[in-house]
């Protein structure tokens, strides 16, 4: 019987199994990987999912929901984060997940249908304990989930002919956010701020308390446009958190970060750092090759003017 419906798809694979079977052998390696299967199928289970099959190293599940699926998302990454049979060589086995909303055909317990190819292609755009999932999901989350999400890219998926963007679901109980590389600026005293002072073409672009995020990109949609061939279409942003500074690169080729007296540049993909004292961003190369595209920048502590004596 053939039958269409609204379900969230949720694909889980094991990364890296091949190099689990060279380093473990095959025995340990399958039993390595089914440990993982065993994990995807229990956390399914507990939040109202149910396993369609089960492909080698990886899950395929839907959900009545996408807050069922990310829930469940969730539950699998802590639990293959926290097993210590799941430690190889010193190293945490790691699996990637994605996750669509859409409709499927229902048919001999299987499904088909453009969304479950969307959901596969989350999977694959993902990288090890990372939950990626699309703007038509997020348009479906709870207020709690849909704050737990953010817009890393926006992708070209083989097999369609538009670009999608794709977020990054927070699943940690705290910010996953790896703030590299340790904060160098001293803590700012009471009554003292920091702007960000950034540099390119010609024009300046002040950031603080009142204007607290920026993006980068060759859209001409971005607070700073940059243009090449290496520079995602929304590649970077910097966002003002908690007193401090934050790059966060959302691109396919990363983002390099050269700071004054410092000897080696910072590479950042998909990831984060603090931005410290002074330097330049480089946008999808190193910033000696950038030549006339690297965008300055400096931070300045300011204090507060003093209250007026009455």
């Amino acid at each position: 019987m053939v039958k269409e419906i609204e379900l969230a798809i949720l694909f889980a694979d094991v990364v890296g199994s091949t190099q689990l079977y060279e380093s473990l052998g095959d025995e340990r390696a399958r039993e390595t990987v089914a440990l993982c299967i065993d994990v995807m199928r229990k956390a399914t289970e507990k939040n109202n999912g149910t396993v369609i099959k089960t492909m080698g190293d990886e899950v395929m599940a839907t959900f009545p929901t996408p807050d069922d699926a990310l829930n469940a998302g969730a539950l699998m990454l802590r639990r293959v984060e926290e097993s210590s049979e799941l430690l190889v060589g010193g190293d945490q086995v790691k699996v990637r997940i994605g996750c669509h909303y859409g409709p499927v055909v229902l048919e001999n317990r299987d499904i088909f249908g453009s969304a479950v190819h969307t959901a596969n292609r989350m999977t694959s755009q993902a990288k090890g304990g990372q939950i990626l999932t699309t703007s038509g999901t997020v348009n479906r989350l709870s207020p709690e989930w849909r704050a737990a999400v953010r817009q890393i890219d926006i992708a070209h998926l083989r097999g369609r002919s538009d670009e999608m963007a794709l977020f990054e679901v927070l699943w940690q109980s705290e910010d996953v956010t790896s703030m590299l590389p340790s904060l160098k600026m001293e803590d700012l005293k009471p009554g003292s701020s920091t702007q960000l002072i950034l540099d390119f073409d010609g024009h300046e672009y002040i950031m603080d308390e009142t204007n607290d995020g920026l993006t980068m990109g060759r859209a001409d949609g971005n607070g700073l446009v940059v243009k090449g061939n290496l520079i995602s279409r929304q590649h970077a942003r910097i966002e003002l958190r908690k007193s401090h500074f934050v790059l966060i690169d959302q691109s396919t080729n990363g983002t390099f970060v050269a700071v004054d007296g410092e000897p080696e540049e910072y590479f950042v993909r998909r990831d984060s750092m603090h931005l410290h004292g002074s330097g330049a961003i480089s946008l999808g190369k190193k910033a000696e090759a950038a030549k006339g595209r690297l965008v300055k920048f400096r931070l300045e502590k300011l204090q507060n003017p003093p209250e007026e004596t009455k």
